[in-house]
């Protein structure tokens, strides 16, 4: 493993245990991914272990309506697009799980658009 990675796991350890000590209440987790070329987004029960919502850059849709899926203009429309398919599954509230990515650029325009679609966090 390379000295970035560790790097990264390392980040993305503080993250998940930071966010375990502050959701004593059990609300869902909005985790992202982003890669080079897509950015993924999910909303996970971590009491049952259930992925609630998912969405995507990949999706056939979002690939016809966004010019690449590696912009801030598809991480905002993902961010929708994920807090619509929450809201149809009964959830309001959520704390966002960055991972090891810094907020800024796509994960911020990603929370941001799920801030817009009713997600609150």
């Amino acid at each position: 493993m390379g000295n970035i990675n560790k790097t990264m796991q390392r980040r993305k350890n503080r993250v998940r245990r930071t966010l375990a000590k502050k959701n004593e209440l059990g609300h869902p987790r909005l985790s992202v991914f982003r890669s080079s070329k897509n950015i993924y987004a999910q909303i996970i029960d971590d009491v049952n272990g259930v992925t609630l919502a998912a969405a995507s850059s990949l999706e056939a849709d979002m690939r016809k309506s966004l010019k690449t899926g590696a912009d801030c203009e598809a991480a905002t429309a993902i961010g929708k697009l994920v807090a619509e398919r929450a809201g149809k599954a009964g959830v309001k509230k959520v704390v966002f799980d960055r991972g090891g990515y810094i907020y800024h650029g796509r994960v911020k325009a990603l929370a941001d658009g799920a801030r817009e679609g009713g997600l609150s966090f």
